[in-house]
């Protein structure tokens, strides 16, 4: 099986939009949507290429699940 592109992948209805994990991503590769998710906040998302799988983002989030970084498929 062949590595994948590391990324990271946002459960937007799970975000409260506190953007902890877009100012601690060193590649500057999470946004914030200009659409409310259903609690109502504007989600974090993911732009799209960049991402080194580090992690960061994950350990910073206050919101259990709402994070997960893809390292690899598999």
């Amino acid at each position: 099986m062949t590595a994948a592109v590391p990324r990271v992948e946002f459960t937007t209805s799970q975000c409260k939009g506190c953007r902890l994990c877009m100012s601690m991503c060193p590649k500057q590769v999470i946004a914030i949507a200009e659409t409310f998710n259903v609690l109502g906040y504007q989600p974090a998302y993911y732009k799209g290429e960049g991402c080194n799988g580090c992690g960061i983002c994950f350990y910073a989030c206050p919101e259990p699940g709402a994070i997960r970084v893809v390292k690899k498929e598999g």
